[in-house]
Parts: C-alpha cells; structure tokens; sequence
C-alpha cells in the first residue's frame, strides 16, 4: 500500500509527534506508516482523513502487490 501521509502532514505543518498526538497513536507508528511498514486500521485511516479534511483514499492507495 502507499501514502501520501508524508505530503499531507507537510501541508499542514504538522510533526509526526504533533499528528500523533492528535488521533492518539505514538510518533513511532506515524514513522512506521510514512516509511509503508505499518499498515494503518481503517479506523486509523479514516481518522487520519478527517484530521486533514480528505478521504482516505486521497492519503492510501493500493499498491500493485496488495
């Protein structure tokens, strides 16, 4: 699967601490979604679109492999 989630935070300035921290997840696991070794819930990923005002779709996208 790959993300956009590097491109979004940057739009809104946000770190990964400071993302994280906002839908209740450490640093870490952001880290780990960026760099596609983690692939988040679909709870996580609805509640990272709802932070930046998109759909999910627009932050993941299937990959060729999934």
């Amino acid at each position: 699967m790959k993300n956009l989630l590097k491109v979004h935070r940057a739009r809104f300035n946000y770190t990964q601490g400071e993302l994280a921290e906002l839908i209740g997840v450490s640093r870490q696991t952001i880290n780990s979604i960026e760099s596609a070794k983690y692939i988040p819930s679909t709870v996580l990923a609805l509640k990272l679109a709802q932070v930046f005002k998109v759909r999910a779709e627009e932050i993941f996208e299937l990959d060729e492999n999934d």
